[in-house]
């Protein structure tokens, strides 16, 4: 059967796949399209295979709310470089993937993959697979985070190497929601607050500080006060809600969102960067 360049760019425009590759899969799969199809993904399979060993700590991390306001999600598709990243190609599959995740309600890397990529049954699994072979590099998912409240803001930092998330307990504060998502993205914060902070984190914290203290000379004794006095500015530091608020360092998150409305407050947040 003769292939045409109309057949080879139609299939290019389903599989993302090189023109080379389409021709070649559609030949030999004497022009059936399913057939080219099932071809290309195998081949995506066998790089994969060749390439499980490989970085991918490039990529893009997209956050996406619903049309309601209330359920936020953030994704990171990775891959082995800042030139595939950037690559338009790329960018709209991890566009895809995030919709995916809004639409099937997700909240794992796991139930993503799982989920249905399109209409055809293809998961996005499988089109990570296909990508694998359309790029040639290692291509995955490595996030999957929610974050529900009465109102959700997620701020895609340009370039979408930092995306972050914070849900507020009220709605009508878009200004304030992303002040603090865009504190979130710049500081990231370890935990909403001192009560998030996990009973490992602050038992770290507290023997740093002992440890420190000690080595400045001070009594045993008096370590342990000064480590409790450290973790407090630990705790000021490194959570979102007592951190200053970038617009007013004299005002603290917390007291930001109170100065708007006397109730408001940040009930959750998400953060991932893909920055070194």
């Amino acid at each position: 059967m003769a292939i045409t360049a109309a057949d080879v760019n139609k299939l290019r425009q389903i599989t993302g796949a090189g023109m080379m590759d389409c021709k070649k899969a559609l030949t030999e799969a004497n022009g059936d399209f399913e057939a080219a199809i099932d071809l290309l993904r195998k081949q995506g399979q066998k790089v994969a295979a060749k390439r499980a060993d490989r970085d991918a700590t490039e990529g893009l991390v997209i956050g996406k709310v619903s049309a309601d306001g209330k359920h936020g999600v953030m994704i990171c598709l990775n891959c082995e470089t800042d030139f595939v990243a950037k690559n338009a190609d790329f960018a709209a599959v991890a566009e895809r993937m995030a919709a995916v995740a809004l639409e099937s309600g997700a909240t794992s890397v796991e139930a993503l993959k799982a989920a249905a990529y399109d209409s055809k049954g293809l998961t996005v699994a499988d089109k990570v697979i296909e990508q694998t072979g359309v790029i040639g590099e290692k291509i995955d998912v490595s996030v999957c985070e929610t974050v529900d409240a009465e109102f959700v803001y997620a701020y895609n930092h340009p370039g979408n190497k930092v995306v972050s998330i914070v849900g507020l307990n009220k709605a009508g504060f878009e200004g304030a929601a992303k002040d603090v998502a865009m504190r979130i993205a710049a500081m990231a914060p370890v935990a909403l607050n001192k009560d998030s902070v996990s009973a490992e984190t602050i038992a770290k914290e507290l023997e740093i500080g002992k440890e420190l203290a000690i080595q400045e000379g001070k009594p045993a004794e008096m370590a342990e006060k000064i480590a409790a006095g450290r973790l407090n500015k630990f705790f000021k530091e490194n959570t979102l809600l007592a951190q200053e608020f970038i617009k007013d360092n004299k005002l603290s998150v917390e007291q930001y969102l109170k100065s708007q409305d006397k109730d408001l407050t940040a009930t959750g947040f998400k953060r991932h960067s893909l920055m070194q």
